[in-house]
């Protein structure tokens, strides 16, 4: 494939997914939400989109109410999809989830209650699945033994760098129901993180998307497949939960730098845009003449694209 900017393509692509919250029997969340269908549309487009991911990372949130035959339902109708792209799979505690199921059924051990905290290694790059989760409640927190277990782990750097997926993200949000139910002694976590090979941390759990930076590290928050929480809602909403908004982020991590981008889990009626059957084309040109059929507003290749989008 021809490079056609300044960056050659990115050394792994992730596709970051949250709080799905699958219901035991296909249930709709709420009584009104498909939230499988949901994240069946989600799965579909990405399997249909033009990124290859390494991992599809989940964090947190997979259920609902952390029922066996939700759980099972997620298993049945993400696996096929990573094995056929050959995407390694990454899944995070929420604090909808339940340790003892989340174990036995995801990853076919003996049931615990003890954290799920886990190393994948993508290709050389570490990503660390960290379980933030409080049983028996929704806000999060990382016990001493959790931070001296990461700690250990991230003293020897990875050779592509350390990505960590968590549910509860430690950023602001300006939802204060939702500030109380956050990462309890975010200071801890940072104290272990700083000075790291850590890139990026990924989050879920406010169901909007938002990006912030802790412990001068990036940190991108993904919205659910489920639903998602409306920070423009009226005011007389002290939380708005709405069917609309769901999305997924594409991950892009190149040498230097990681690139995010929200991707709608829905398709939206195309207005503009060229097919694929351009970019033979488009790479057989030399550099200069590309240039100039691209980004001349003159160029027959953008006044064709401008008349069709008359059409």
């Amino acid at each position: 494939m021809v490079q056609m900017g300044q960056y050659p393509p990115a050394g792994h692509v992730l596709v970051h997914i949250s709080d799905t919250h699958l219901l035991g029997g296909g249930r709709a969340l709420y009584g009104k939400v498909p939230v499988e269908q949901r994240l069946v549309e989600a799965l579909r487009r990405i399997e249909a989109g033009p990124v290859k991911p390494d991992a599809l990372v989940f964090t947190g949130d997979l259920t609902d109410l952390g029922e066996p035959d939700a759980y099972r339902r997620l298993r049945a109708a993400v696996e096929p999809v990573a094995q056929r792209m050959g995407a390694e799979l990454i899944w995070v505690m929420g604090n909808h989830d339940e340790r003892a199921p989340y174990a036995s059924l995801l990853f076919d051990e003996p049931e615990t209650e003890a954290p799920q905290d886990r190393v994948h290694d993508i290709g050389g790059l570490r990503v660390i699945s960290l379980d933030t989760t409080v049983p028996g409640y929704h806000h999060g927190e990382l016990t001493r033994a959790q931070l001296d277990w990461l700690a250990g782990v991230l003293a020897t750097p990875a050779p592509h760098g350390t990505i960590v997926a968590v549910h509860h993200p430690p950023v602001p949000t300006p939802l204060e129901v939702m500030a109380v139910l956050e990462l309890h002694d975010q200071p801890a976590l940072a104290e272990v993180l700083r000075g790291t090979d850590v890139r990026l941390i990924l989050g879920g759990h406010l169901h909007y998307s938002t990006h912030s930076t802790f412990a001068g590290i990036p940190v991108s928050v993904a919205a659910a497949t489920c639903y998602t929480l409306d920070l423009g809602a009226d005011a007389a909403r002290l939380l708005s939960g709405v069917d609309g908004g769901q999305s997924f982020d594409y991950v892009h991590v190149y040498a230097d730098q990681i690139v995010t981008s929200t991707i709608p889990a829905t398709d939206f009626p195309e207005v503009t845009g060229f097919s694929v059957d351009y970019r033979p084309m488009i790479e057989s040109m030399p550099p200069d003449v590309r240039h100039e059929q691209l980004s001349s507003k003159t160029s027959p290749l953008n006044l064709n694209e401008a008349a069709a989008s008359d059409v």
